[in-house]
């Protein structure tokens, strides 16, 4: 089960905002983004959240559920709107309203939407405490318990849930913004939040700004509950620790077309094997394939070569791992067919 926000995405046209006019639709949202990786990797999930009664509410439970995610969690708020944002896209032209080529930018609309009124009584209602006691694993980021007092709230219960063998994963995936008026308690709230989950994703930029240090060493030593914990330590590696083991696993070559959405792939891709009963290595491997899938396509949503290909490539040898660059193994895969 994953639990938060979903937003519906409104894409611009490359160049100036203001200059834009047509918008490509399509959804986000960082935990709706690990449902639909899990489900393409061949885990059942189940997104559970709050929506406007409205077209974005209708499109976003559409879009899930086409693609496998169960959404029968999911609550329709008549009374407040769905989540949307609007994604900027750079042309390079050097005017002074528009990005460098290929950079982007959010503009969000998310005050006051449906999900900000995420609270215990979600996990209470019947059809998602039904679907919590079959779960294997609970994720939601701290995107989902920044949203609102009572959204902490809920992230606290589910934490605070017998486990009964269910598995709580947590990614950091800081936004200052999102914690107006509440900013001194983000990091006392976030530390707990790290401490109680079984498994923890951190950013090493955004765990440096909010525990004071990006080094995975020292985030190890200063978070040693969680029985996972993977720190990105930048485009370039990762490094995973799972009870003493610790593994360092460098990224694939391969050309960013964008990044956004690539931290929820990794997250759904290392989830699915670990799931699957794989080992740290493979784990941290089929993390950054999913990644790569993020960072070469143009959606928040991750479309992933066939589970087949993605195994073969997390477990070949270590030589053979340098050598891989994403989109010739794509490319392999694709003519193969």
């Amino acid at each position: 089960m994953t639990i938060g926000e979903g937003l519906a995405v409104l894409v611009a046209r490359p160049g100036p905002l203001e200059e834009s006019e047509t918008f490509e639709r399509t959804a986000g949202g960082a935990e709706a983004n690990v449902a639909t990786v899990l489900t393409q990797l061949g885990v059942d999930a189940t997104w559970l959240s709050r929506v406007g009664d409205d077209g974005f509410g209708r499109y976003l439970t559409g879009h899930l559920a086409a693609r496998g995610v169960d959404v029968s969690a999911v609550v329709t708020d008549p009374g407040r709107p769905t989540a949307v944002y609007v994604k900027e896209r750079g042309s390079g032209s050097g005017r002074a309203t528009d990005l460098a080529a290929r950079d982007s930018r959010m503009l969000y609309y998310r005050t006051g939407s449906a999900a900000s009124a995420l609270s215990t009584a979600d996990i209470a209602a019947p059809a998602a405490a039904a679907l919590l006691t079959r779960c294997q694993l609970v994720h939601f980021t701290g995107i989902t318990t920044a949203l609102s007092e009572s959204a902490t709230g809920l992230t606290e219960a589910v934490l605070a849930l017998p486990r009964r063998g269910r598995l709580v994963s947590f990614d950091l995936n800081f936004r200052p913004a999102l914690w107006a008026g509440r900013t001194e308690q983000a990091a006392e709230i976030l530390a707990r939040h790290v401490r109680g989950s079984d498994v923890v994703f951190l950013g090493a930029d955004e765990a440096g700004a909010v525990f004071g240090t990006e080094d995975a060493d020292r985030l190890r030593a200063l978070f040693p509950e969680p029985g996972h914990l993977i720190v990105k330590n930048n485009e370039h590696s990762v490094t995973g620790f799972s009870g003493t083991e610790r593994v360092e696993m460098p990224a694939l070559a391969l050309e960013v077309t964008e990044r956004i959405g690539a931290g929820d792939a990794f997250a759904g891709g290392y989830l699915a094997a670990l799931l699957h009963g794989r080992p740290l290595g493979q784990r941290l491997r089929f993390g950054h394939l999913c990644a790569a899938a993020a960072l070469t396509g143009t959606g928040d949503v991750a479309e992933l070569p066939a589970p087949e290909r993605l195994a073969a490539l997390a477990s070949s040898t270590e030589s053979e791992w340098a050598r891989v660059r994403y989109a010739d193994a794509v490319l392999t895969e694709n003519m193969a067919l």
